[in-house]
């Protein structure tokens, strides 16, 4: 089954003669793992924010789990991305407030705006966000500030606020990029087990070849706003790579050196 349809999807933006995304044809099913690669503006982030509307594409079909999003009213959006995680690249947490208020924000679609405003959370959902820390390994920083917490646990604070949604999907834009080596593999790790024992659908954007390779199953590769790879990890070769990054001539000698270091190339 589907859990995310796309058909013609095209978006650009009023400031810039050239398209960020043209005609973007997806499907995704249920519980897939799935990179967007492609180098900065190749159009990732603008992809995945069109998904659940934080960008409005100018054509093209969206579908969630067999709901049309681009055709919905703001109630029928609002039951549509409670069912929608996000993980950004930035966290955007609330810096001056608690680990555990930042992760009761993933409740906010079930309650009033009243409710939420006041941070009045009832105990169902004070457990789901407590259980959502204890499964990122944070919930002895509940009651810390976010402002006193590194990178690392930055982004398993803000996996723990998706996994409080209990989402059908996670839109994770770039959310080990400002992150150290170390750091990446952990995040990564995270997100593919969370995913895996909750059966969520995983669309990440990247550009780092090998988590690519680790911890997703299928890759979607972007140049210049158009898909050119769509299969799985295993298949990426040395062609379709060169394709998604556009390589310069000059700069052969040290990517064919990464590529076989990464284990792309025999």
């Amino acid at each position: 089954m589907y859990m995310i349809r796309i058909e013609g999807l095209g978006h650009r933006y009023k400031d810039r003669e050239d398209d960020a995304i043209k005609n973007i044809n997806l499907k995704i099913f249920d519980g897939e793992l799935v990179s967007v690669l492609g180098v900065s503006g190749s159009g990732k982030s603008t992809l995945l924010k069109s998904i659940n509307r934080l960008v409005e594409p100018k054509q093209g079909r969206i579908e969630i789990d067999g709901v049309s999003v681009l055709d919905s009213g703001k109630r029928e959006l609002r039951r549509i991305r409670q069912n929608i995680g996000m993980v950004f690249q930035q966290f955007n947490l609330i810096e001056r407030d608690s680990v555990l208020n930042n992760v009761l924000k993933g409740r906010l679609s079930y309650n009033s705006t009243l409710k939420s405003i006041l941070n009045r959370f009832n105990k169902e959902d004070h457990d789901i966000a407590m259980e959502s820390l204890e499964r990122v390994g944070m919930a002895d920083f509940a009651q810390k500030r976010v402002q006193s917490l590194s990178g690392g646990e930055r982004q398993r604070v803000a996996i723990a606020r998706a996994l409080a949604q209990k989402p059908k999907v996670i839109l994770a834009d770039e959310p080990v990029s400002s992150l150290d080596p170390r750091l990446r593999e952990e995040v990564m790790s995270l997100l593919k087990k969370v995913c895996e024992e909750d059966k969520i659908t995983l669309l990440i954007s990247m550009h780092f070849l090998e988590l690519v390779k680790s911890y997703t199953t299928r890759c979607i590769g972007l140049s210049k706003g158009e898909t050119v790879f769509d299969g799985k990890t295993s298949e990426l070769k040395q062609s379709d790579i060169i394709r998604i990054f556009g390589f310069r001539h000059e700069d052969r000698e040290n990517v064919m050196n990464r590529l076989r270091g990464l284990g792309y190339l025999d």
